[in-house]
């Protein structure tokens, strides 16, 4: 239990230190990423931006695990 956990702090940390990175790439902008604007604030939901993320991940993975 204790491995999932500071493995996810530490991918959560990794994506946060990449993220200005990503927003400079285009990733997190793309056509079907949903932002509503409200007066209370913004949702934020970057569908597609999550599924070229998740693609692009699993063919590392798999280049990687050969």
């Amino acid at each position: 239990m204790m491995k999932w956990l500071v493995t996810l702090v530490l991918a959560l940390l990794v994506l946060g230190m990449f993220t200005p990175w990503l927003n400079r790439m285009g990733l997190g902008r793309l056509p079907g990423d949903i932002r509503i604007k409200h007066k209370r604030g913004v949702f934020y939901f970057p569908f597609t931006s999550v599924i070229v993320s998740s693609l692009l991940l699993s063919l590392i993975a798999y280049l990687l695990g050969r």
